[in-house]
């Protein structure tokens, strides 16, 4: 690129000690303090940024995003990583500064917002712009510039003004991407498609060591990555692994993405200050300082406000997007503040743990945030987006009821006041969508199972994983049983995907989008349903004549 074509030409370049346990690392985890959210010992570090002319490597290894969309701003995301796999990218000690722009047009000839962030150590060299000032629903296009080197271009849209009517709005929700079992096909589809928004609802890594070579990707890579991840280091690249793969790329820089997590964000069927199993080692102090260096990696990779970086394990994580007067989503948070699965976790009967009125999935705060929302009734369409199945799902064939304890089911009263509260409050369309199940289920809402007279009170869309669990076949034993036991249960697929769904003031469809094979590069997408539901009923129709 030379001078006198360069776009950015008119721009300047400018100016606890819990963390000591046995278990962090000498390197990035030992040098910052996540369970406090500070890094002490790097002040020196923090003196004037680096103005590089060029780094030896592309810094832009992990894209671009954007994210948190708002009428008039939106987050645009990087985190320098010439060499993503190793601590910090291969970067450091000192910031780096990191010029970015925003325009109207894809070859940003209208250039509307644009400066320069400092890329600092002690944030993995993770940039977060929350860029304000914009318009509402309206696209716009962002890039980043450190020396001569020039990010990806990508693309954004803002939300529509509270209360704008809105025609229509397509949007996409996936979840599950255990990047040994599967290549991410859906990702690639999901891109070239067009969303005004995607939503991630949990599980965009696994703690899990990715195995010799990456499973089915064949990639030889660090011991490091053969084990679990339990230090701030070890999180932060492993994000850096699945935030390499083109496709994901890709899709983060199609559209804004809205983002929650699951589980293996930290460890599997953690719940509160519980670890899995509950087990007497780790320590739950132990246990605090990991999803302290968990939720500190989170953040840093992912296009989320500066103003959501976690206070060592605490972390901000429910929150409200408005689009116009047709869809508000209420972004949940199922694991932080919920009480220790009943019955020791696992899938049982209906038991005293799971039926007390006193236990909850969301914890009491958050729940009284969400009924108050629902008496506001501020749009057609109201949308719990979050992480695992609201409808009760037997799994066991006959006249036993076998079900899940991590998900709803094991929280019973939190079902009964969530969804009775919605409908006493008179919530005119009320959805849900959520993934964690690696399969996809399409369900009608009760808020009481053990009553067979009562009321539809909602609709759920439950999508399967993008690779977790490999290939998958249409409709295996497990989800006849789902179908046969559980009569408001529509739909079932165990095949991997994601759900691009279109709604407008009178109907909401949702297109369950599912790849042929994940575990070859090549694999293609196809519609295996297309569910409608119309405005004002809850129950669940099938276009088009699919299964």
């Amino acid at each position: 690129m030379t001078a006198d074509r360069d776009p950015f030409q008119t721009l300047r370049l400018d100016a606890v000690d819990a963390t000591r346990r046995r278990f962090l690392t000498v390197t990035g985890a030992a040098m910052g303090l996540a369970a406090v959210g500070a890094l002490p010992g790097l002040a020196a570090a923090d003196g004037p940024a680096v103005e590089l002319n060029r780094l030896p490597d592309d810094p832009f290894t992990l894209g671009v995003a954007s994210g948190d969309p708002l009428p008039d701003a939106v987050v645009i995301w990087t985190r320098l990583a010439p060499r993503p796999l190793e601590p910090f990218g291969g970067l450091g000690p000192r910031p780096v500064l990191v010029q970015w722009q925003v325009a109207e047009d894809e070859g940003f000839r209208r250039v509307v917002r644009s400066g320069t962030a400092r890329a600092r150590r002690e944030q993995s060299y993770s940039v977060h712009v929350d860029v304000t000032g914009l318009r509402p629903w309206r696209h716009y296009w962002y890039r980043f510039r450190v020396g001569r080197d020039v990010s990806p271009v990508g693309r954004t849209r803002t939300a529509p003004a509270a209360g704008q009517p809105v025609p229509g709005l397509s949007f996409a929700f996936a979840s599950c991407q255990a990047y040994w079992e599967g290549f991410y096909t859906a990702y690639r589809d999901l891109a070239a498609l067009d969303h005004d928004v995607v939503f991630h609802l949990g599980d965009y890594l696994y703690e899990y060591g990715v195995g010799v070579g990456a499973g089915v990707r064949q990639q030889q890579l660090p011991a490091d990555f053969l084990r679990e991840t339990i230090t701030l280091d070890e999180y932060r690249a492993r994000y850096a692994l699945y935030k390499s793969d083109p496709d994901l790329q890709a899709a983060h820089a199609a559209a804004p993405w809205i983002v929650t997590m699951d589980d293996h964000e930290v460890e599997n069927n953690w719940a509160g200050d519980v670890p899995e199993g509950n087990t007497p080692t780790p320590t739950r102090p132990e246990f605090l300082v990991r999803r302290a260096n968990a939720f500190r990696a989170w953040w840093e990779h992912m296009p989320v406000r500066m103003t959501q970086a976690p206070t060592g394990p605490d972390l901000q994580l429910y929150r409200r997007f408005q689009y116009g007067d047709l869809v508000r989503f209420n972004l949940l948070d199922t694991r932080q503040y919920r009480d220790d699965q009943a019955a020791g976790d696992g899938s049982d009967p209906p038991n005293p743990g799971s039926l007390d009125p006193n236990r909850t999935i969301t914890g009491a705060e958050q729940e009284r945030w969400l009924l108050d929302g629902f008496a506001e009734r501020s749009a057609r369409w109201e949308v719990l987006a979050h992480q695992t199945a609201i409808a009760q799902l037997d799994t066991r064939a006959g006249a036993e009821v076998i079900v899940p304890m991590d998900t709803w089911d094991g929280y019973v009263a939190s079902r009964q006041r969530v969804l009775g509260g919605a409908y006493e409050r008179g919530v005119r369309n009320l959805v849900s969508i959520a993934g964690d199940l690696h399969r996809s289920v399409a369900s009608e809402l009760k808020a009481d199972y053990a009553d067979e007279s009562a009321p539809v009170v909602g609709t759920e869309f439950v999508g399967t994983s993008i690779s977790s669990g490999r290939d998958g076949v249409d409709l295996d034993p497990g989800g006849q049983t789902i179908l046969d036991e559980n009569p408001h249960v529509k739909f079932g697929n165990f095949q991997r995907g994601y759900v691009r769904v279109e709604v407008t003031p009178d109907r909401w469809v949702a297109d369950f989008r599912v790849a042929d094979r994940v575990t070859v590069p090549d694999g293609a997408v196809t519609t295996c349903a297309r569910l409608a539901v119309a405005d004002g009923d809850p129950t669940i129709h099938v276009v088009g004549g699919q299964r």
